[in-house]
């Protein structure tokens, strides 16, 4: 049997992965994380571009209908985006041998996020009233907005999850515009080439996968390590 407690395997695709197909390998997956034959995974991927429609999402929210495809998603949330140049991040993770509390495991996703971007010197923030992570920026006038530059969206099975984190690294932002990205309505998206911080996907995964063990490892004190605390 398979020690959940041990480091999730890591899978990065090397090309985009069209939508149906991950939800199946996720589904299979999670399955397999349960009954014990499988390691957690952290799946590192991007999708053909797309919207996907979570359970909450509500029709008036697709502006643009038929412009590309559509997909139930299965997950926490509204209508959002994926596409070439954003890093999706596919989480699945044993919450019953870790901590099972999903909004710690929401936080410890943020958290991760967070600690992600700040290698590159931006700062993420969560704010109490809006899902994901977003960035304050000046806008004309002096004055300031907040721009979304990651999304989450979460679903657990039998303390098993699955979906994840979406991090706009370079994809083509004109087509949020077919949304309303997670219901809101007064804030717009960004990215990290958007901010001036032309990395590369390698890179970014190189962050993801150095801060992970941060927030989820069996040493993350006051996060979502291995039975750990999570300060919310």
């Amino acid at each position: 049997m398979i020690s959940h407690l041990s480091a999730p395997e890591w899978l990065i695709a090397d090309d985009p992965v069209p939508y149906p197909e991950a939800l199946a390998a996720m589904d299979a997956r999670v399955a397999a994380i349960r009954d014990g034959s499988a390691a957690e995974q952290v799946w590192l991927l991007e999708h053909p571009s797309l919207y996907t429609a979570g359970t909450s999402a509500r029709a008036e929210d697709l502006l643009n209908p038929g412009a590309i495809p559509v997909f139930e998603a299965g997950r926490g949330g509204q209508y959002t985006y994926h596409g070439p140049g954003q890093r999706v991040a596919y989480v699945m993770l044993d919450l019953k041998a870790r901590n099972p509390d999903v909004r710690c495991y929401v936080h410890a996703l943020e958290e991760w996020l967070i600690r992600a971007l700040d290698r590159f010197n931006v700062k993420g923030e969560r704010r109490a009233d809006r899902v994901g992570i977003w960035v304050e920026r000046k806008a004309p006038g002096g004055f300031k907005r907040e721009d979304k530059i990651a999304a989450i969206g979460v679903r657990v099975r039998r303390w098993v999850t699955f979906h994840g984190i979406a991090l706009n690294v370079e994809p083509d932002l004109s087509l949020f515009s077919g949304i309303v990205p997670c219901g809101i309505r007064d804030h717009g998206v960004t990215s990290l080439w958007d901010l001036g911080i032309h990395v590369t996907m390698e890179e970014v995964d190189s962050a993801l996968m150095a801060t992970f063990d941060e927030v989820f490892g069996p040493d993350a004190a006051g996060k979502m390590g291995s039975g750990g605390a999570c300060d919310v």
